[in-house]
């Protein structure tokens, strides 16, 4: 007994007839089904390339276009005629001309030898796995689809929506339950003569007609009605992207392809000199009972689609820019943001720095410029620190420079007086830790030295940013991890918050904050605050702030209310 193989050919007819002439210098006889809309020249020079090989046939041609019931009538005229005159054939095998085996025959053959009534082929309900791209699986067995959804697109989808408005359901014939799955498959002498023969073909055959790409679905539900044994697989590697078209394997495919271990390949560039010179390998380089196996490729792919679909974080550009709120995560990196820090601890930044070791800029989005670490007026990248380039696409500007010292923690500084373009992105960007002190404005207007009266305006305008900002980041729509505290908070606590900082930054690396950076002197600064609201300006976001307030005077021991996790 011996392996038949019906190969479906309409392009790269050299390539074609290598493989014809692989496949019966090993043994099999091989069935041609060339594609009716090929032309007749182009066929018939085909057909005497192949004259000399005596185990050749070409059987009725049928115009094949994709999605239609072409390709499912050249199979079942293929697999007839191969069965009819080569009765010692046991297994058929489906190939395409774009097909490459990637095992010697015999190896084939002995794998089959080894499980006689088995079938092979893909086979699952449409319920059972989330496979079908375009909207339409359980529909494409109940509704009619005489238009090609290539050629006619529009009469397609008119027709599709006026079955679903007035309710259109077609009856699937009694006693089959529509199956998927990919149509390269390898079906036993007595599967395919049971299929071929059934008593109800024609049913079948009317019902199929008018199914959405009947390819993937007629043999896979006729099989599930006289195979004695399926296993649900595929003998042939093919892959697909994310839109369902083939993906196509290239030179540089050949060492995964070698590894895989399957028989055949699908879909070869016809232009893949190095793939159809190593294969079929001449010895066999894998055990002659590898089972197929397609982990790697499968984890490799899905890798690619990943990237394909979701490109890499913090990296844009004109080709691969993501849609609105499309993205995963925005930046490269994790970073992190502080407002009011640096109005309560002068040398904030330069003690953030020693004790992490993390970039730590200055305020980036100041209105005069951008105030990068170590006061560098470029940064990495060809960043200027010129507000007006900032501003162009402050988001940008903030993306492209995390992308470009992307091996480094970065922190800066934020406050109400810079400029707001970037709130929603750093509120939504999974990569963001934002820490905030409410009210902290209130510290360098106060250390300003000028009275209630002249900074009331200032402070009003503070508070009303500050407060939006807030809004932003209390909104359902922000994933970045939040803390907020009032200024009275980080007043009364400051060992605590400064801590969470630093374990948070460098994490196992972090060590005990024994003394804190030098505070702003707030004497003076209640009072202040009290002058602010007898002027008519309530500054409600720095919480209560007393003459009594010290650092560190919350008792041991007691709940803090120093940081208030919002996400």
């Amino acid at each position: 007994m011996t392996v038949g193989v019906v190969m479906l050919v309409h392009t790269a007819f050299d390539r074609a007839e290598q493989v014809v002439r692989h496949w019966v210098a090993g043994g099999c006889p091989v069935v041609l089904h060339v594609d009716g809309n090929v032309d007749d020249a182009t066929y018939q020079a085909f057909a005497q390339s192949l004259d000399d090989l005596d185990q050749v046939r070409f059987s009725q041609r049928f115009r094949c276009n994709w999605g239609g019931w072409g390709l499912v009538a050249g199979t079942q005229a293929a697999t007839t005629l191969l069965l009819d005159r080569f009765p010692d054939v046991r297994h058929v095998f489906l190939a395409s001309g774009a097909c490459l085996p990637l095992r010697p025959v015999n190896e084939l053959r002995d794998y089959l030898d080894a499980r006689p009534d088995t079938d092979f082929i893909e086979s699952a309900t449409t319920a059972d796995v989330p496979w079908t791209v375009g909207g339409l699986d359980r529909e494409r067995f109940t509704l009619r689809f005489p238009f090609s959804w290539k050629k006619h697109r529009w009469l397609f989808d008119r027709y599709v929506q006026l079955q679903q408005l007035v309710g259109f359901k077609r009856k699937i014939p009694e006693g089959i339950l529509p199956h998927m799955g990919s149509q390269w498959w390898c079906l036993t002498r007595k599967t395919l003569q049971a299929i071929l023969n059934d008593p109800r073909r024609k049913t079948f055959d009317t019902y199929f007609k008018l199914v959405w790409i009947p390819d993937e679905s007629y043999y896979q539900t006729l099989a599930r009605l006289h195979a004695r044994k399926i296993e649900s697989r595929s003998l042939t590697l093919a892959k697909f992207d994310y839109q369902g078209k083939p993906h196509i394997f290239y030179d540089d495919h050949r060492e995964l392809l070698q590894r895989s271990g399957c028989f055949v390949a699908r879909k070869i560039w016809p232009y893949a000199d190095a793939l159809y010179d190593s294969f079929p390998t001449k010895t066999a380089s894998t055990p002659p009972d590898m089972e197929p196996t397609t982990a790697t490729i499968d984890r490799i792919f899905a890798s690619a689609v990943d990237r394909r679909l979701n490109g890499r974080r913090g990296l844009y550009m004109q080709s691969r820019f993501p849609n609105p709120d499309k993205e995963k995560g925005l930046a490269a990196t994790p970073y992190s943001v502080f407002q009011g820090f640096d109005e309560v601890f002068p040398n904030f930044v330069n003690w953030l720095a020693k004790r992490t070791g993390a970039e730590v800029h200055g305020h980036l989005f100041a209105t005069d410029r951008a105030h990068f670490s170590n006061s560098a007026q470029i940064y990495r990248g060809g960043l200027s620190d010129n507000a007006r380039l900032r501003d162009y696409n402050g988001r940008m500007f903030l993306i492209n420079l995390l992308w470009n010292g992307r091996e480094n923690h970065h922190c800066f500084q934020f406050c109400p007086a810079d400029t707001q373009e970037v709130r929603w992105m750093l509120a939504k960007d999974t990569q963001a830790r934002i820490w905030v002190v409410t009210g902290a404005w209130a510290v360098s207007l106060f250390l300003s030295g000028r009275s209630a009266a002249d900074v009331r305006a200032e402070a009003a305008r503070l508070q009303r940013v500050e407060n939006k900002f807030l809004t932003i980041l209390r909104s359902t729509h922000s994933r970045a991890r939040i803390q907020i505290m009032t200024l009275a908070d980080l007043v009364e606590a400051p060992m605590d918050v400064l801590q969470a900082i630093i374990d948070d930054i460098a994490g196992h690396r972090g060590s005990a904050v024994t003394e804190v950076p030098k505070m702003a002197n707030l004497d003076g600064l209640p009072a202040f605050l009290q002058d602010l609201k007898n002027q008519g300006m309530h500054p409600f976001l720095t919480g209560e702030l007393t003459v009594h307030s010290r650092p560190g005077r919350a008792d041991a021991g007691q709940p803090k209310p120093y940081a208030v996790g919002q996400k």
